[in-house]
């Protein structure tokens, strides 16, 4: 036999691609060719893919060898095809025997990158291959794996999977029919962690803390605004911890996105990610790209919590990337050879300074701002108004008082307790799922107004509300989620004047937050809520 097809995968974002690998052997000079658009790690596996044969026990083949990539459009990266290139030059050379080779081979898919000794390496996106695999049709194939991927993939459980630990074990197994190590029973996941951190560390900032408490329980954008150290990084840090556990499903989701970038976390497998990418991170860095395409900071937030502290710092094309994602809860990546996207539901928090120097119109500040008026709207202009548009609510934060500070938190109530609040809020999320089959931020208008009744009081303020300030389509529903989110935390069935007034108040300080009023009185008042 010269000729030999061995059934691959390429991986483009979550989805694995069928891929044939086509060896041929010709007579002539000795040349060792790969084509079907392969990258520059594909092209280097001619090196890998001879040495590990050799120090494997087989011979290299002195003839023409040319491996096929098929299809030739797909693009292929990364060393994933060693292992199908190997064998499928072994098979052609006629160093695998066996009378029952034709039927393996239709039944069994090659996935590994070879190190020079034939020992097999961990590849990256194994999850999300192994994920993706298993919901083809097919249920005859296997999908054979590094041994050094088994960890991570054997959360999944299937008889499907087989691993191998090298070149010459997979090759063995070929030829005598025998079975490769499988994963028939996932171990259970270790439980997601308890949070470490307490609300109790957080001193005053009774509003902050009643708006992130809202923001958690229906998956809300929150904004806040305040001078440096009142506590915006520690609310952001607990709000995450307040989320529930991850379905099995939801975590799944998540080790996918992760593996693609090498950084699955079984440890804290079911706790919902909370990502602080820093302000200088580009657009890339936020919302993926590359070449090879890599999810970024949004989908290694998805089912968690996506914190930017600085934000008008952030480059303003980074932000601006944010806001269809914001809307559509997946994000969209176009590149000249293909379009990939990747789920991106999550919840962002976001912190800014009222200023450039961080103290305009804040009160018990031990400085006063020296910012020019000019200095603080181009500071705030760098915020489009779509993008601010698309938070739920906001919340200005003063700097504690001395007496604050000098409290001793022993007696801190009840309802401010994390694992009470923690439960609290997933009560919440379940009651809402019951309802609707989804969190509240994710209601659409049809669902509006099916789940989100206002009375009729209720119905009148918010149409005054939005006569008076302009708001737009937009910001009506988000001010109709968060307001069903209220209520739900309220224990209301139906949204009353309170819930309303208090969403028309976290709603006004998302503009107070891009205005600056009457400057020479907000250099001693807090801004206008």
């Amino acid at each position: 036999m010269s000729f030999s097809v061995v059934q691959s995968r390429a991986i483009a974002a979550l989805t694995p691609l069928p891929v044939s690998v086509e060896t041929d052997l010709s007579n002539g000079l000795p040349q060792f060719s790969i084509v079907g658009l392969p990258d520059t790690a594909v092209r280097e596996a001619k090196e890998r893919v001879r040495s590990a044969i050799l120090n494997s026990g087989f011979e290299f083949p002195s003839r023409r060898i040319t491996v096929n990539l098929a299809p030739a459009d797909l693009p292929k990266d990364s060393g994933r095809f060693d292992l199908a290139i190997a064998i499928g030059i072994l098979i052609a050379s006629d160093q695998i025997r066996s009378a029952d080779l034709l039927r393996l081979l239709s039944k069994l898919i090659f996935v590994g990158e070879l190190s020079l000794t034939g020992s097999l390496l961990p590849i990256r996106g194994a999850f999300a291959m192994a994920a993706g695999f298993l919901h083809e049709q097919s249920i005859e194939r296997s999908l054979i794996l590094p041994l050094a991927n088994q960890k991570e993939v054997s959360v999944i459980g299937s008889n499907r999977l087989r691993f191998a630990s090298s070149l010459r074990e997979t090759a063995g197994c070929l030829a005598t029919g025998a079975q490769l190590t499988g994963c028939d029973q996932a171990p259970l996941p270790p439980k997601a962690m308890m949070p470490t951190t307490d609300w109790s560390e957080i001193r005053g900032q009774s509003a902050a803390k009643r708006a992130a408490i809202i923001a958690a329980a229906g998956q809300h954008n929150l904004l806040m605004l305040g001078p440096p150290g009142v506590g915006k990084s520690m609310i952001a840090a607990r709000v995450a911890a307040l989320l529930p556990s991850l379905s099995h499903t939801q975590a799944c989701e998540l080790a996918a996105i992760q593996s693609l970038i090498g950084a699955i976390d079984l440890d804290g497998w079911r706790r919902p990610p909370y990502r602080s990418p820093h302000h200088s991170a580009s657009s890339r860095a936020l919302i993926g790209g590359g070449q090879p395409v890599r999810p970024g900071e949004i989908s290694l937030a998805h089912h968690g919590v996506l914190f930017l502290d600085e934000l008008p710092e952030f480059p303003r094309d980074a932000l601006e990337s944010l806001r269809e994602p914001l809307e559509r809860h997946e994000v969209e990546i176009a590149r000249v050879r293909d379009r990939v996207s990747f789920p991106a539901s999550f919840m962002l928090i976001a912190a800014m300074n009222p200023c450039p120097c961080g103290y305009f119109g804040v009160r018990n500040a031990k400085k006063l701002c020296r910012c020019s008026p000019d200095r603080i709207l181009r500071y705030r202009s760098r915020l489009s108004g779509p993008l601010m548009d698309r938070f739920d609510m906001a919340v200005a934060m003063e700097s504690p008082t001395s007496q604050q500070l000098a409290e001793l938190d022993t007696s801190i109530p009840s309802e401010l307790n994390s694992h009470v609040l923690m439960d609290q809020v997933s009560q919440v999320r379940s009651l809402q799922l019951a309802r609707q089959s989804c969190l509240n931020s994710h209601l659409g208008v049809r669902e509006l107004q099916i789940h989100a009744d206002c009375d009729s009081q209720a119905k009148q303020l918010l149409m005054q509300a939005a006569g008076r300030w302009g708001w737009s389509a937009r910001s009506w529903h988000r001010l109709i989620r968060v307001a069903r989110t209220i209520a739900d935390v309220d224990g209301e069935d139906q949204i009353r004047v309170p819930q309303i007034a208090e969403a028309i108040e976290l709603r006004r300080a998302i503009d107070a937050a891009a205005e600056v009023q009457d400057f020479e009185q907000a250099r001693s008042a807090p801004p206008p809520a």
